[in-house]
């Protein structure tokens, strides 16, 4: 298989995901992941399944362990196929165990519902359900480490402008206007923003408690993206000086919304309100018919973390898209379980370092 044309074999799949694609595995390889790309074909000789594979050997009290991961995949055409998902899970499963990995992780956009679980609109998808089930027959467990958001927002952009508007909450309307009132203005940005970017990004990070990458992550992660074609940043400025920014990922008439960032400076002016219904529109010029808001929260009470950022998005419009999340296949049972006590211990130590020093650039930028 020719990695070159992987993009446009994986296109054709459905929910075909930029964390799927030839440049994502570029970056990750940057930084230690050895990409493999797998096809499985069907009677007619055409492509009904693909993965990107990512590798990787961590070192864990001496020892050298190797795991896999397959981000948003595999990608499969029907996945209550159970022949198709015999082969597919069956050879992932011996290629794990032929490379002596301890585990494989995947975490497929393969969805269970729609809607809030318990409210009159919500649905259950057959599809997902189903291939819940056969994973957790076959050994699969589901994952205490979520490299992704399990649950998250779907937005149908292919409507015009004022039905998209109409779809929103009158109070993201009113701030959309408010916005513009106030004199928010969005440009496009470019890779001479990348670095004012990553420092309202840091400034996000410590005020609302996440931890995020180093800086060159970023740098190089936006710069792969934006000189294939497939990211276009986006900035809210006020008199010159920028307040907010977010970077649109699209691939194969998607548009995800990966990263934002936002600076306390100007907040009541709704900078990220406009922002988002700019991205939008751009995502609509740019192909797009769907755009993923990129995160909703695992519980939906107002006890959950993310129940702000949920209330924000819900408010555009958004879906809510329930997803199986990331699940395990402990290849080798003994180091598998040895791995997971540890990886809680050694994940806290290396995110609490890492906000500390984000934690310091943001100081040293004033």
């Amino acid at each position: 298989m020719n990695k070159n044309e992987w993009n446009e074999i994986i296109a054709e799949l459905p929910h075909a995901h930029i964390l799927q694609i030839r440049e994502w595995a570029a970056i990750k390889q940057k930084y230690g992941w050895a990409p493999h790309y797998k096809t499985w074909m069907d009677e007619n000789d055409e492509v009904c399944a693909a993965a990107l594979i990512l590798e990787r050997t961590v070192v864990v009290l001496g020892i050298r362990l190797k795991i896999f991961y397959i981000p948003r995949g595999p990608l499969l055409k029907n996945w209550t196929d159970k022949d198709l998902l015999e082969r597919v899970v069956g050879d992932i499963e011996d290629m794990a165990r032929k490379e002596g990995a301890i585990f494989v992780k995947m975490d497929p956009e393969v969805v269970l519902g729609e809607g809030v679980p318990g409210e009159e609109n919500a649905i259950e998808m057959e599809e997902g359900n189903f291939a819940l089930a056969y994973l957790a027959d076959r050994g699969w467990r589901f994952s205490e480490d979520q490299i992704q958001f399990k649950n998250t927002f779907w937005l149908d952009i292919s409507y015009p402008e004022d039905e998209l508007l109409a779809r929103m909450k009158q109070k993201t309307r009113y701030n959309i206007r408010l916005a513009k009132r106030k004199g928010i203005e969005i440009r496009q940005g470019s890779q001479e923003d990348l670095g004012l970017l990553y420092n309202m990004y840091a400034e996000t990070s410590v005020r609302d408690g996440f931890v995020i990458r180093p800086q060159q992550y970023y740098l190089d992660t936006w710069t792969q993206f934006m000189e294939n074609g497939l990211a276009t940043p986006l900035i809210a400025e006020f008199e010159g000086e920028a307040v907010a920014g977010l970077v649109l990922f699209h691939f194969a008439g998607r548009a995800w919304y990966l990263h934002g960032m936002s600076r306390t400076a100007h907040r009541e002016k709704m900078p990220n309100y406009l922002l988002q219904w700019e991205s939008m529109l751009l995502a609509k010029q740019l192909g797009c018919d769907s755009y993923d808001l990129w995160g909703a929260p695992d519980i939906f009470d107002e006890s959950d973390s993310m129940w702000g950022v949920y209330r924000f998005k819900e408010g555009l419009g958004g879906r809510v898209i329930r997803t199986m999340g990331a699940w395990d296949f402990p290849s080798r049972g003994l180091l598998y379980q040895v791995y997971t006590r540890l990886l809680p211990q050694i994940l806290n130590f290396t995110r609490k370092l890492r906000r500390q020093k984000t934690i310091g650039e943001v100081n040293q930028l004033g």
